[in-house]
C-alpha cells in the first residue's frame, strides 16, 4: 500500500486548463473524495492518478515512487468505473480472475485469490453467474473484487454509484466504505454528490473550474468553508451580501449591522448561515436577525422548509421541524440565528 502525492499537477487542452495547479497529499490507507460539479476537473485528476492521462506539468507519486511517466499497466492501480465495465460473456469468477491471468499468475494462486475476493464481497454463491443475472449492487461488488484482486497499491473509484437507485446507493456506499477499511488501501473516490462524499470519505477535496477550492474533513468544509463556492456546494447556505467593516462586524447592503465569528479581511463579502441554524418567529437579537416575508413553505416529512425574503431582497431558507406553527405565504416574521453559527466568505 502507498500514499499518493499530487504536486502542482496541471492538464491543459489548448487554452483550457482542465486541472490547474492542484496539489494533494493522500495518506496511506485514506479514502479521499474528489467532489465537484461536472467539468470541474475531478475525473481528469483521477485519470492522471491512474495513468490514463499524462499531466501537462507537475508530478504524481505513489509513496516514494514518481509514476508521472509510468504507463497505466505498470502503476498497480485498481479501478472501478461508472458502468462497472464487466465482461458480459464471462462469469463472476472469470471476471475477477481476468486481470490475474493477464499478469501471469499460476492457476492455483488465481483460484485461491478469486475465492478470497468473492468471499470478501460475499458473492461466493454467485461465482458461476453472468453479470446480466446480477443486481446493480452485486455487479458493483464484482467490479470491486476484480479491482482488488491484483493487490493494487491504490484503488480508484469513478462515480461507482451513478447507475444505482437512491436506496441501493446508500447501502452500497456503506459496504464500499467497510470493505475499503478492511483492506486498508489508499483510495480516491470521484463524485458530484456532496452527501455521498460526506458519508464515505475521510477527507474531501472540493474542485471548481480545475482548481482545488478546499481540502478537509466533512465537518471542516461544512462549518468552515473558505469560499462562497464551497459554502454553497456543501449543503445549503444563506447568503446576505454586503461588506466586512471590522473584526466580527458586517454591514449588509441595506445598512443593517450584523455580527459573525472568525476572521475575515475587510471588503465586499457574503454573510452566511445554514438553514437549520435559523429560526422563524418574533423578535431576535440585534446583529443576528432580519425582518422577512415568508414566500413559501414546503413540507418534507420530518422538516418543513421555508423560503423567505428579507427587506433588502435576500432570499433566505429556514429548515424547521414539522409540526410547529405553520407560517404561510405573505406572513411577516423575524428570521434569527446565533452569532456563533454565522460566518463570512468572499
Amino acid at each position: 500500500m502507498a500514499g499518493v502525492a499530487l504536486r502542482n499537477i496541471r492538464k491543459t487542452y489548448g487554452a483550457l486548463a482542465a486541472v490547474d495547479d492542484v496539489s494533494i497529499e493522500i495518506r496511506d490507507g485514506e479514502l479521499l473524495a474528489l467532489l465537484g460539479p461536472s467539468g470541474c476537473g475531478k475525473t481528469t485528476t483521477l485519470r492522471m492518478i491512474a495513468g490514463f492521462v499524462a499531466p501537462t506539468s507537475g508530478t504524481v507519486h505513489f509513496g516514494d515512487r514518481d509514476v508521472t511517466r509510468v504507463p497505466v499497466h505498470k502503476r498497480n492501480v485498481g479501478m472501478v468505473f461508472q458502468g462497472y465495465a464487466l465482461f458480459p460473456h464471462l462469469t463472476v469468477a472469470k471476471n475477477v480472475e481476468f486481470g490475474l491471468k493477464v499478469r501471469g499468475w499460476d492457476k492455483a494462486k488465481i483460484s485461491a485469490r478469486v475465492d478470497e475476493m468473492l468471499k470478501w464481497v460475499q458473492l461466493e454463491a454467485l461465482a458461476e453467474r453472468q453479470p446480466k443475472a446480477l443486481s446493480g449492487g452485486q455487479q458493483q461488488r464484482v467490479a470491486l473484487a476484480r479491482a482488488m484482486a491484483n493487490e493494487p497499491d491504490v484503488l480508484l473509484l469513478d462515480e461507482p454509484f451513478s447507475a444505482l437507485d437512491a436506496k441501493l446507493r446508500t447501502q452500497m456506499r456503506t459496504e464500499i466504505r467497510e470493505l475499503q477499511r478492511q483492506a486498508g488501501i489508499t483510495s480516491v473516490f470521484v463524485t458530484h454528490d456532496q452527501e455521498e462524499a460526506m458519508a464515505i470519505a475521510d477527507r474531501i477535496g472540493v474542485m471548481s473550474h480545475g482548481k482545488l477550492e478546499q481540502l478537509g474533513s466533512a465537518e471542516d468544509l461544512y462549518k468552515r468553508p473558505v469560499s462562497r463556492f464551497v459554502a454553497g456546494f456543501i449543503g445549503k447556505c444563506n447568503f446576505i451580501e454586503g461588506h466586512v467593516t471590522g473584526p466580527g462586524r458586517f454591514e449588509a447592503a441595506n445598512g443593517q449591522a450584523l455580527q459573525f465569528t472568525g476572521e475575515h479581511k475587510g471588503g465586499p463579502a457574503a454573510f452566511c448561515f445554514r438553514p437549520e441554524h435559523a429560526v422563524l418567529g418574533q423578535g431576535g437579537a440585534a446583529g443576528s436577525s432580519a425582518a422577512v416575508t415568508v414566500k413559501s413553505a414546503t413540507y418534507l416529512g420530518p422538516i418543513t422548509e421555508f423560503e423567505a425574503v428579507s427587506e433588502a431582497g435576500d432570499k433566505l431558507i429556514v429548515s424547521a421541524a414539522s409540526g410547529g406553527e405553520m407560517l404561510k405565504e405573505g406572513d411577516k416574521a423575524t428570521l434569527s440565528w446565533r452569532v456563533e453559527d454565522a460566518f463570512v466568505v468572499a
